[in-house]
């Protein structure tokens, strides 16, 4: 993941990485919001009930139920000001962005209420053309595959289903191919001529899944080539999680001070170590 973010033009100068199951205080201020937000609106959640449905679950795990809970921590625990964001996650951002005015609301000023950044692109159909992209269905393109394993996923991907010969009038609208076009393609002309073609039946699913892999492989080879020498700086990605961890968790045991302060819970404990003779510090 770290790779990831890396080869897609994460600076590690500017960029923390951090190991949420390093930095315990993120489960403890899980546990200090999650009385903050209802079951009801929970499950009003759309992408929960997506998820639990991907797991195979018939019922809907309490750690799945709270998981939006989980996330607010993690944004909250670094008083984050602004989340980028896809379509998918945009409603547990606005339930953190609940908790975290409710919580000011109750206790005092103690974090910012983070802003949504929307993706150019909102959200990406899979390349089955079922269900959004998912490492669980396995519809993806990943970041790290080859070119060659681009242009193999590429060309099984689903296109308009009642299209069985290239004479026969196409929808470009919905159709995966297309949005992946839109998306990736920076030859605007490229796309409109396909997409002109593709609607008169005189352009066959062949060359329009051809033109969208060089696409896409143009589109991922810097990040190829940045992955690769990343990969090749032997202990540099571990470095990074490691030293953005503790530098993290230094920061979420400042919100957790912050928090319990605000609440009230620092000066119950200290009064009774007072009570009981012990320095308090």
């Amino acid at each position: 993941m770290v790779l990831d973010g890396l080869a897609a033009g994460l600076d590690p100068e500017l960029s923390v990485f951090y190991l949420q199951s390093a930095i315990p205080e993120v489960a403890e201020i899980n546990t200090l919001l999650q009385n903050l937000v209802t079951v009801p609106r929970l499950q009003r959640i759309p992408s929960l009930k997506d998820m639990a449905r991907d797991a195979g679950k018939e019922e809907m795990p309490y750690g799945l139920l709270g998981y939006p809970v989980l996330q607010a921590a993690d944004i909250l625990c670094v008083k984050a000001h602004a989340v980028p964001v896809g379509k998918d996650n945009a409603a547990h951002v606005e339930v953190a962005r609940e908790i975290a005015r409710r919580f000011n609301a109750l206790y005092g000023e103690t974090f910012p209420v983070p802003e949504l950044v929307p993706g150019e692109v909102p959200t990406l159909v899979g390349t089955d053309g079922q269900a959004k992209m998912s490492k669980s269905i396995g519809n993806v393109i990943y970041l790290s595959d080859s070119a060659e394993e681009v242009r193999r996923k590429v060309m099984a991907m689903y296109t308009d289903p009642n299209r069985v010969r290239a004479d026969i009038p196409g929808r470009v609208e919905g159709n995966p191919v297309f949005v992946y076009h839109d998306a990736f393609n920076a030859d605007r002309a490229e796309v409109a001529d396909l997409k002109e073609r593709y609607r008169a039946g005189r352009v066959g699913d062949v060359e329009v899944k051809t033109k969208l892999a060089a696409a896409i492989n143009a589109f991922l080879e810097p990040m190829r080539e940045r992955r690769a020498e990343y990969e090749a700086r032997d202990g540099f990605v571990e470095r990074l999680i490691v030293e953005g961890t503790e530098r993290t968790r230094a920061v979420v045991r400042q919100t957790v001070h912050d928090m319990r302060e605000a609440m009230g819970l620092n000066g119950i404990y200290a009064g009774f170590r007072r009570a009981c003779g012990v320095p308090v510090g």
